[in-house]
């Protein structure tokens, strides 16, 4: 839902909620400084939500009348349809948007609107807001990995069997398939999805009706109002409630960590996009070109997503930082929770996007793959495991292959091109089929294993990869439905 932004008026001077005990009024530049309302605002939802879950609660345990519970839902109603229509209409007096709503309530329903904030500090309800909207945050940026994961588990379907290099210290080592190499993404993305739904359950927890710290002597029904509102359960300390940002560095952490994966994979769009690789070609989409030499094709999407990951972990090391030496139980230092954390989530949601579109639209260039995987003396490996498994010590195998590739080098040929003569005249224990253990399809074929190369262990797993990528989707729509 888009967030509506309105017009400012100019009632600078409005008193303050807090205002009573003060004579003088606050310095237009501080209450400026002091406001978190640019920022808190994208929370509009989720404070109304919290507050008639808070004034029916008031009415059913009789705190407040249930006709003023009443007029006051119908007024926070109204609210709402101001704030979905962009009709509300923010006050440069408002600090935040628990207070902009509270106005709002007011002067449309007159001072019963005051009764909404009866046994419920700013404290706890700035709290449960946070913790309602990082719930929905965690649950659309799962979303948004399961549309990644579903791109890439459709190029491996469609490119099954291609080989490539793989590679150790980007050096080429042992060929792979393709889909083996794009399924390592999906379960790095599967992970990234597990850490949302972890970030999802520490912020699933109601702290409302901790009041400022301590609790409140009204008789509360937690419970009543943490069920109304889907949480799972109600904080069990007052003072731990009001104080604890964990669950947003829980949400920041799996931000940056997703984001790590993300410029690896970029990182491998951009070496593969070069003329030296060729691995790939990149959409026009998810390219742009120089201002001085026409024949480039840059790779700036990708490039930009790998550029955006330290922002991501800034966000991070700027909560823990602001958290770490606070007492208990409520600081001002508190206000500089979400901007990061915000930043750290639509950065995110962007980058899973576009990464999205650009695996989804490349094209794949499997001759140039498999000429690549031709080169760099992949097939040594297997050709020492023939050795090994014709009684050959597999140490004194190594050194015989070892000077194979040797005298490769020096000719300038593949172990490919070796024949069955030159093989036995290096070792008399290469067998008629040692021919075999230098052809690319059949040395990926060879790696059975579970979780290897092989194209039956590839079969196999994404089988496991489709699975647990729908089942991340279903858990993504369920919570957000």
């Amino acid at each position: 839902m888009a967030e509506p932004v309105g017009e400012e008026s100019g009632m600078s001077d409005a008193k303050k909620a807090w205002g009573g005990r003060f004579e003088g009024s606050m310095d237009a530049f501080v209450t400026e400084f002091g406001a978190s309302l640019p920022v808190d605002r994208a929370m509009w939802a989720a404070d109304i939500d919290g507050s008639i879950a808070h004034v029916r609660m008031l009415g059913a345990q009789g705190i407040v009348s249930p006709d003023d519970a009443v007029q006051i839902e119908g007024g926070l109603r109204a609210v709402r349809g101001d704030l979905e229509s962009g009709l509300f209409i923010f006050d440069n007096a408002d600090e935040d948007i628990h207070m902009a709503v509270e106005r709002a309530l007011t002067a449309k329903i007159g001072p019963v609107g005051g009764r909404l904030h009866t046994a419920r500090s700013r404290n706890d309800q700035v709290a449960t807001d946070t913790r309602l909207h990082a719930k929905r945050l965690a649950a659309s940026l799962a979303e948004g990995v399961a549309s990644l994961q579903e791109a890439l588990l459709s190029r491996a379907d469609e490119h099954f069997g291609a080989v490539m290099p793989g590679y150790t210290h980007l050096q080429k080592a042992q060929p792979v398939l393709l889909s083996h190499h794009l399924l390592a993404y999906v379960w790095m993305l599967d992970r990234d999805a597990r850490r949302l739904r972890a970030a999802y359950d520490a912020a699933d927890v109601s702290p409302l009706g901790s009041a400022a710290l301590a609790g409140t002597t009204f008789p509360l029904n937690r419970r009543a109002v943490a069920e109304e509102l889907g949480f799972a359960t109600v904080t069990p300390n007052s003072l731990d409630a009001v104080s604890d940002r964990d669950f947003l560095l829980d949400l920041s952490y799996a931000c940056a960590v997703a984001m790590m994966h993300l410029s690896r994979l970029c990182e491998e769009l951009v070496l593969w996009s070069s003329d030296e690789f060729g691995f790939v070609t990149m959409d026009d989409g998810y390219s742009t070109g120089s201002s001085i030499m026409p024949q480039k094709k840059n790779p700036d999407v990708a490039e930009l997503v790998r550029g955006k990951t330290g922002r991501v972990y800034g966000d991070l090391v700027a909560l823990l930082t602001v958290m770490k030496g606070l007492p208990l139980a409520y600081n001002k230092d508190m206000q500089e929770d979400k901007a990061g954390v915000f930043d750290a989530v639509s950065t995110l949601s962007a980058c899973l996007r576009v990464t999205t579109g650009m695996i989804a639209t490349l094209t794949v260039n499997e001759e140039r793959m498999r000429a690549g995987a031709r080169g760099g003396f992949m097939a040594a490996t297997d050709l020492a495991d023939h050795l090994a498994a014709h009684g050959v010590p597999f140490r004194d195998a190594h050194e015989i292959v070892g000077r194979l590739v040797l005298e490769c080098e020096r000719s300038g040929r593949t172990l490919q091109d070796l024949t069955l003569d030159e093989l036995r005249a290096a070792s008399t224990a290469f067998g008629p089929d040692a021919l075999d253990a230098v052809d690319l399809d059949l040395i990926v074929s060879r790696r059975t294993s579970e979780g290897g190369t092989g194209h039956d262990a590839v079969r196999a797993q994404l089988v496991l990869a489709r699975d647990a990528v729908a089942e991340g989707r279903a858990w993504a729509d369920t919570r957000l439905s």
